[in-house]
């Protein structure tokens, strides 16, 4: 009987629930609720903002704001090039960040601090939208809208009291909407002179902390608290009206238009000495004049000559004859490796009278500094004949702008004194016994103040300026400039090197309103650099 009973229940369980599967499938299919009404189709364009708010709450800027442009291209480029731009971003933040950190951490006491990973993931920023501004003023406005939820790897190690301890930022995300200013708009390639980056309101930070494995950011209060201190740093340095400025070129010299045209015919060399192993040289000659950015002209290369001929002829745009000066060098041309400079001159252009050809014969120095004994040893020289035409008075563009024109100084200036600006360009022909990582450093009236550095370069560029503001004239004060290099390589025994320095009387500042020269460092072979100063009055 258990044998039949156990049967008889596995097949009327097998049997009820086939049954009842059967009689709900139908039931499914044949018999709809009364309650539940078709959906309403509608057009998107009829609806609201706020349905549409809510149904898409990742809305393009373009979309909800007409004056934004779409920027699917430049997203486009991005994310091809983001690969490329993730190693060259990174490469110079660490050589930026490098020589900062060294200088540093020995206020802390710290060992050191590098970065173990640093990438930025494969998740490039995208663009929403950019407003372009149209003023009557000689500038471009434009304000795009930047979002990156981005997945970079960034890993820093910090070694201290023979312990070691790595950060790691994850997960990060930003949403900005910077203001960007390209003025003032000059002839002059890339055609603007500074760049302005403002923010129109706190941009949005977001991203995970992790310390020593563990979530950091998890902590409770911490993270609102982290938010709060990033949104205000970041407002109080860069919120609009306040600006980062980044300069490109000098707008005194941008604006500075052609008023002329050099014709240089080099004719021939002399007595040149040898260069090369077999009692012989290959010469050839650069012409370039000063205050201008573009490339260097050169000759052809006469092989195994020591006094050669060229007869060829160039033509140089000029745009300040009075400051400008023709550089001409003779190079010894070489298969391999760097070509040895033979010897150099230059022929200021005031000294070339207007639309009337002039042969020059040159005697060829090793540098353009007059107290430099090696000049006195004969290198040969060099004959070019010379030939400045101006253009006539209709044919000069006319720029609405002064070129040397001096701002005003800012309101709340004392009456009796002003803002004295220094600006500190850029140096040449710096060299340190150990290493070349150049930054300038200037003192005032007790402040010191420094530029930034510039990693393994005998010809920095800094364009940084610097601001002070005085109650009186600085008719009887010095200004102190000096160039050092740091140690990139958190060196013991020569952590900084002087490449040089020097003092400029302010008083000629005050009197001309402003001065842009080059000036030899003293204590330095050839080094120079040029500063410029303005002194400007309320």
């Amino acid at each position: 009987m258990g044998i039949l009973s156990t049967i008889a229940t596995f097949f009327g369980f097998g049997m009820g629930t086939s049954l009842g599967l059967v009689i709900g499938y139908y039931m499914f299919i044949y018999f709809q609720p009364t309650d539940v009404k078709d959906p309403i189709i509608q057009p998107l364009v009829e609806q609201d903002s706020k349905t549409l708010q809510l149904m898409l709450p990742e809305i393009p800027t373009w979309i909800k704001n007409p004056d934004y442009d779409r920027l699917d291209w430049l997203n486009k480029f991005i994310e091809y090039m983001w690969p490329y731009l993730d190693k060259a971003i990174c490469k110079t933040a660490r050589s930026i960040a490098k020589p900062i950190i060294a200088e540093q951490i020995p206020k802390y006491k710290i060992d050191s601090v590098e970065f173990e990973e640093l990438n930025l993931g494969s998740l490039p920023p995208t663009f929403q939208g950019m407003k372009v501004y149209t003023t009557d003023e000689k500038e471009l406005i434009m304000e795009p809208s930047v979002k990156w939820v981005g997945n970079p790897n960034i890993i820093v190690a910090v070694k201290a009291f023979g312990l070691r301890a790595t950060v790691q930022v994850v997960d990060l995300q930003v949403f900005a909407a910077p203001r960007i200013t390209l003025k003032p708009l000059v002839p002059s390639f890339p055609c603007f002179a500074n760049i302005y980056v403002s923010l129109m309101e706190k941009p949005h930070v977001d991203f995970g902390l992790k310390l020593l494995g563990a979530d950091v950011m998890s902590i409770p209060g911490l993270y609102r608290i982290v938010q709060e201190i990033i949104k205000d740093q970041v407002a109080k340095m860069y919120l609009w009206p306040k600006a980062l400025e980044l300069q490109i070129m000098d707008p005194a010299k941008a604006m500075k238009v052609p008023v002329g045209i050099l014709h240089v015919k080099v004719l021939r060399a002399e007595k040149l000495k040898k260069k090369d192993l077999l009692g012989s040289s290959d010469p050839y000659v650069k012409l370039k004049i000063t205050e201008e950015k573009l490339p260097s002209k050169k000759t052809t290369v006469k092989y195994k000559n020591l006094n050669p001929e060229w007869n060829e002829e160039f033509n140089i745009v000029v745009k300040d004859p009075e400051s400008q000066v023709l550089e001409l060098t003779v190079y010894d041309w070489e298969q391999i490796g760097k070509h040895d400079k033979m010897g150099m001159n230059a022929i200021p252009l005031k000294e070339i009278t207007p639309d009337e050809p002039k042969v020059v014969t040159l005697n060829l120095l090793k540098t353009m500094d007059p107290n430099d004994p090696d000049n006195q040893k004969s290198r040969g020289q060099l004959t070019v004949e010379v030939l400045y035409k101006p253009f006539k008075e209709d044919d000069i563009p006319q720029s609405a702008e002064d070129p040397h024109a001096i701002e005003k100084a800012p309101e709340g200036t004392p009456a009796t004194g002003g803002l004295l600006v220094i600006i500190i360009h850029e140096a040449e022909d710096v060299e340190g016994k150990h290493h070349t990582n150049p930054f300038a450093r200037l003192l005032f009236k007790g402040e010191e103040r420094r530029t930034k550095h510039v990693k393994k370069n005998r010809d920095p560029r800094w364009g940084e300026s610097f601001q002070f503001t005085l109650e009186e004239p600085p008719i009887n004060e010095r200004l102190y400039v000096e160039v050092q290099s740091v140690s990139s390589k958190l060196g013991l025994l020569h952590p900084k090197e002087n490449l040089g320095y020097v003092e400029i009387k302010l008083s000629d500042v005050v009197t001309n309103k402003r001065i842009n020269e080059k000036y030899h460092l003293i204590d330095s072979r050839n080094g120079r650099i040029q500063i410029e100063l303005q002194w400007r009055t309320p």
